[in-house]
């Protein structure tokens, strides 16, 4: 396996921070992940089979967040070099869907209007099956009419779906829509997904492959119901979210096709699981639960988990450190791990999304 560097396919490589590894030939990458999270495992004293690496394609990323800022002579669009507040300005990004590559000279416009000198704009994209969701946070506020109508002039220049400034609509041109396993949902801004469609896919597919036959499932930290319509076409669905808007977002698009759709019931919960996780005492009502948290992980709810009769989790994370560690608080309540299955959504770095299959007799 020949390990010599590769020419890297993005010109602003080793400059802009958001890729480390795109000199490195696939195979030589694609194996140091599958490692590291080897040696992770055994450091946490877990063992399981771990699945090959379902490895990520170039231009595959629909969301992307940006910085801009205005210096003395110019503007600049782009991402942070590596460890500062140094923006590199960009023109591609071989990461990204090119809905995105394409809008880039468009957001650099758009936001021109509300950039003061040194100040900075955070741009978050992402891409729908009706056009760019844009939301911006920047320190200038939008109470000057003129400069609203500028937005959404601008906004309407670059066709996006919808524009929010710091939190605000300022445009929407049309709805954003996501197909969450077959289910058009419409999320709120800022609403978590999936980095890829196609890592969403293999997600989906591994976690429904992980709840076996149950027949009511826990879909904990559900978010807009990346998984909940999937599942809901063999087992009855408890969705349970913090985020109110999120959850709002999957209960119209569960009323709205869900009878259409054939699906077994759904019901949801707004709740923080962080401080008020599911107890044993209501685990007791499910068979099986997928758990998706945060980078932070979620150990207060797996601590409750580890307790209970459920006989299958399917374990969710971005973060190997916090899978590793609510992997072991399950294992020490009676479960084993049965396989885990990474799948790259993140590109020519060092992250990895993961799922695990973990079993109570």
């Amino acid at each position: 396996m020949s390990s010599a560097a590769l020419k890297p396919p993005c010109r602003h490589f080793g400059a802009c921070g958001g890729c480390s590894f795109q000199d490195i030939p696939s195979a030589l990458y694609e194996a140091g992940k599958h490692r590291r999270l080897s040696e992770l495992l055994a450091a946490n004293g877990l063992e399981a089979e771990l699945r090959p690496l379902e490895a990520a394609a170039p231009r595959s990323r629909r969301r992307a967040t940006l910085a801009a800022t205005r210096t003395k002579k110019t503007l600049q669009l782009g991402y942070y070099a590596r460890g500062t507040h140094v923006i590199v300005p960009v023109s591609e990004c071989p990461l990204v869907v090119p809905e995105i590559e394409r809008a880039l000279p468009s957001l650099l416009h758009m936001v021109e209007g509300g950039l003061s000198r040194s100040a900075r704009a955070s741009i978050a994209a992402t891409a729908t099956e009706t056009g760019l969701d844009i939301s911006v946070e920047s320190g200038k506020t939008i109470e000057d009419g003129r400069f609203r109508s500028g937005l959404a002039q601008r906004a309407a220049a670059g066709d996006f779906a919808r524009l929010v400034w710091n939190g605000e609509l300022v445009a929407k041109r049309r709805t954003p829509i996501v197909d969450l396993c077959g289910i058009k949902v419409a999320p709120p801004p800022g609403a978590f997904l999936q980095p890829t469609k196609e890592g969403e896919r293999a997600l989906t597919a591994l976690v429904l492959e992980a709840l076996g036959d149950a027949r009511r499932v826990a879909d904990l930290f559900a978010g807009c119901g990346t998984f909940a319509a999937a599942i809901a076409r063999k087992a009855a669905v408890h969705a349970v979210e913090g985020e109110a808007a999120q959850l709002a977002a999957l209960e119209r698009a569960i009323h709205e096709q869900g009878p259409e759709l054939g699906l077994k019931p759904v019901t949801w919960e707004r709740r923080d699981l962080f401080k008020r996780p599911l107890l044993v005492s209501e685990l007791a009502k499910f068979d099986a639960a997928v758990i998706d948290p945060p980078r932070m992980g979620a150990a207060a709810q797996c601590a409750e988990l580890a307790k209970s009769l459920i006989s299958r989790v399917a374990l969710v994370s971005c973060n190997p450190s916090t899978f590793a560690r609510d992997s072991k608080l399950l294992v020490e309540g009676g479960y084993r791990l049965q396989w885990v299955a990474p799948v790259d959504q993140f590109l020519w770095s060092e992250h990895v999304e993961l799922v695990g299959l973990l079993l109570k007799d």
